[in-house]
């Protein structure tokens, strides 16, 4: 592979990992559900919580957490959610050793 297509491939792969990241944060809260977010809003919330984290750094339009959730269930997804994404890379943390 030439080394044109080879940057060419690597400048196309960062603006897809760019696109994608910037799809996954979590944005304004325009309308207040009556019931409020559930378990499943919770568990997508915390699986994009590094994300919105660092995007919450910058802005203060973006909260890592949803004040309209309703409760518990929300709750228990939120943690769930951040267990699947920290879970992996405790895992590999480790297998390095």
């Amino acid at each position: 592979m030439s080394v044109a297509r080879r940057t060419l491939v690597i400048v196309g792969l960062v603006a897809a990992g760019l696109l994608l990241l910037g799809a996954c944060a979590a944005g304004l809260n325009p309308e207040v559900s009556p019931r409020g977010y559930g378990f499943w809003w919770g568990l997508w919330q915390g699986i994009i919580l590094p994300i919105t984290f660092l995007v919450s750094l910058f802005t203060d339009t973006v909260n890592i957490y949803e004040v309209d959730n309703n409760g518990n269930w929300y709750d228990f997804g939120f943690v769930l959610g951040l267990a699947f994404f920290s879970a992996p890379v405790i895992a590999l943390r480790g297998r390095r050793s």
